[in-house]
């Protein structure tokens, strides 16, 4: 009897010290395994937020090209002058420009011996329709520029606010630093906060000048940052990030389509160039088309029908992004 109560006394002393000094362990083990889970799901939740929170500047951006597209003026001469990178020319300048123009045109017509419509046709595309047809060329290719540097533009400005420069400090390194058209474009907004104007309305300037719809997302964020404040440097990121992904989308649907405008272009190009190899190699059997009524009327019903055909292939081979 005394053995056995001395036995089930040592096992009462073990279980005691067992627990004395394994509970605190089993403790640890346990809230251990309690917050390993919730770090983990942290890390996913925090990464989906900044996806969530990258779609939303992704779909925001769209609408506001849409509302942009939607309230679209019919920019000036003027207006369209500065897009096309020509701040200093006047209206008056390019009117007198395509008169020239238009002028040599009918002169040479005029020598060739061409008919009234023939030279009536010429004078009105490189009189009115080559000049208007090269200054939009001209600012099409310059937003193109704007936009492949307007990303890294904006990372500036996000490292500059993260480092604790003011906001219009940052816009001045850009200014200073950004290639061309990008630079040019700051250092209007940077003078104009300079003499007084707000950065709503110079920032509005900034999107006449250059109307994207990345310039006019830009606007709309700094605008609510100077109203309510919040992370800019966030939202520019986000911004940012966005851009890029637009440039990729970019890339992959010039890469696919581009078969497409091949073949668009060998089609277009055809016509011309089978007109030009007859005229060189038989004038004479191709000249009726200029110097005969009805020839002037055929080549006018087949430039309509070449333009119309043109405008479809051109519909189908964009495609929105």
């Amino acid at each position: 009897m005394i053995v056995l109560v001395g036995i089930l006394f040592a096992l009462a002393l073990g279980g005691v010290a067992f627990a004395l000094t394994g509970g605190d362990e089993k403790a640890r083990k346990r809230m251990t395994a309690v917050v390993k889970p919730a770090a983990g799901r942290r890390a996913p939740n925090s990464a989906q937020e900044a996806a969530q929170k990258r779609k939303n500047v992704a779909a925001m951006l769209k609408d506001v090209e849409k509302n942009r597209a939607a309230k679209k003026e019919r920019p000036t001469m003027r207006r369209r002058l500065e897009q096309a990178g020509f701040p200093k020319t006047s209206p008056r300048s390019f009117w007198m420009i395509c008169g020239i123009v238009a002028a040599l045109t009918a002169a040479i017509c005029i020598l060739t011996r061409q008919s009234l419509l023939v030279t009536g046709l010429a004078v009105f595309v490189m009189g009115l329709g080559l000049p208007r047809w090269v200054l939009n060329f001209l600012a099409a290719r310059r937003k193109k520029k704007f936009t492949e540097h307007f990303a890294n533009a904006i990372d500036v400005i996000v490292r500059s606010v993260k480092s604790g420069l003011p906001t219009n400090e940052a816009l001045r390194i850009v200014a200073r630093e950004a290639p061309d058209p990008v630079g040019p474009e700051f250092h209007n907004l940077v003078e104009s906060l300079k003499v007084g104007v707000t950065l709503e309305q110079g920032l509005k300037r900034m999107h006449d000048s250059m109307p994207t719809a990345e310039v006019g997302f830009f606007a709309i964020v700094m605008a609510i940052q100077a109203k309510s404040g919040g992370n800019l440097s966030e939202a520019l990121g986000n911004l940012a990030f966005v851009l890029r992904d637009r440039k990729r989308l970019q890339g992959k649907i010039k890469a696919m389509s581009s078969e497409a405008k091949a073949s668009a272009m060998i089609i277009g190009s055809l016509p011309p160039g089978v007109m030009a190899i007859v005229y060189m190699t038989a004038p004479k059997y191709i000249a009726l088309l200029f110097t005969e009524r009805a020839g002037n009327l055929m080549l006018a019903v087949c430039l309509v029908w070449m333009s119309i055909g043109i405008l479809t292939m051109r519909k189908m081979i964009n495609f929105q992004h």
